[in-house]
């Protein structure tokens, strides 16, 4: 058979799992490799890059492979969780290094910075996400590391990654973006001149709620990609073969799933905006979003399921909305197929700077016409 030359767009080359056929039995789903340990050949050579589950296998490579080819990048190393993906980078960090980062973002992750801050083991300054004046004034040439969260966990501030990226440059940093909230399906930070981009592959990534992963994709490998590498091997936080092949699952239908969680939120940002009982949608596909534009250029339009609305009244009334809903389910996460709600600052803790009345929202791929009566039903019945 002559095979074709036609270049595949990376919805097919996803949808297909970069178009795997097993060699010896035409399986066409990536095999889970279950082995710890790999024999070596008769001249006492590894057979392949494994000889240790620690350091990866088949089935993880293959999904790492996968996201490399989504971001564009010259690497991608998976993890087994979001929050160990980013203690890697942060551990490979020199000693009293100077980092910067959002005032708000994932708190899981502020608070590492925040606990490696208070211990003397880095120097960490904040700005306002999104703002790069401040951005600016905060950086300095012995920072090592800027910290971008676009959009920004729970507020969906954005923030412009190319001219971050320019800042981060000029003082000699690099800049990590944590684009969790838009896959690379939407956003490929690597071609905005980041040096890091980050997902918790728990969420869009994998998309069924049944895998905690963190990936991380770099576009130039060297002696800090290393060293990361090494971290990992280290702590023992590769990604497993189960649950990389529930990634690779995940992955195939990831085009579908943000096209359609992009749908319905939308459609549900645009009914909520200016409603009687909430105070403000956050959603930077809204054309009264500030970022908005800059949003439309990074993600080509595909801004995700990711949503917040400030409730009016009191924060027992936001509490109350999510516990009336029945329709969407009061838990943590994002990015599954299903549809979330939390109040954040019950989840955050007293300590994380957000709005007592915040309601975040994890838009998924059911009816939005459902999804819209749900939230007016428990508003209804909160305010009453």
């Amino acid at each position: 058979m002559t095979k074709s030359n036609q270049k595949l767009s990376a919805k097919t080359r996803v949808a297909q799992a970069l178009r795997y056929i097993d060699p010896e039995t035409g399986a066409i789903i990536p095999p889970i490799q279950s082995s710890v340990t790999f024999a070596r050949d008769e001249n006492y050579e590894t057979r392949k890059p494994y000889w240790y589950k620690r350091d990866g296998n088949e089935t993880t490579s293959h999904a790492e492979a996968m996201i490399a080819d989504l971001e564009e990048a010259k690497d991608t190393l998976l993890f087994s969780s979001g929050m160990s993906a980013a203690t890697a980078v942060i551990d490979h960090l020199e000693e009293k290094s100077h980092v910067v980062v959002p005032k708000a973002m994932y708190h899981g992750v502020l608070h590492q910075f925040k606990t490696y801050e208070k211990k003397g083991r880095l120097s960490v300054s904040y700005y306002e996400a999104g703002d790069l004046n401040e951005l600016s004034e905060v950086i300095n040439h012995n920072t090592s590391l800027v910290w971008a969260e676009t959009p920004n966990n729970p507020d969906w501030a954005v923030t412009d990654i190319r001219k971050a990226a320019d800042i981060a440059h000029k003082h000699g940093a690099k800049l990590l973006t944590d684009c969790t909230g838009t896959p690379p399906c939407a956003t490929r930070a690597l071609n905005f001149d980041a040096d890091i981009s980050m997902h918790s592959a728990t969420k869009y990534l994998n998309g069924h709620s049944d895998v905690t992963a963190g990936a991380l994709s770099v576009r130039d490998t060297g002696p800090y990609w290393e060293d990361i590498t090494l971290t990992r091997k280290l702590q023992g936080t590769v990604l497993q073969s189960f649950d990389a092949f529930l990634l690779i699952r995940g992955m195939r239908t990831l085009f579908l799933r943000v096209e359609r969680a992009t749908e319905n939120a939308l459609q549900i940002a645009n009914h909520f905006n200016g409603h009687k009982l909430i105070q403000r949608v956050l959603y930077p596909g809204l054309l009264n979003h500030p970022e908005h534009e800059v949003q439309k250029v990074q993600t080509e339009g595909l801004y995700g399921g990711m949503m917040s609305i400030i409730v009016k009244g009191s924060e027992q009334t936001a509490i109350d909305v999510t516990r009336f809903c029945n329709v969407f389910y009061p838990a943590t996460s994002l990015g599954g197929v299903e549809s979330l709600i939390e109040h954040r600052a019950t989840v955050s803790g007293p300590d994380f700077p957000v709005h007592p009345n915040l309601l975040r929202l994890s838009i998924g791929i059911e009816d939005a016409s459902d999804l819209i009566e749900d939230l007016e039903q428990a508003l209804e019945r909160a305010n009453s």
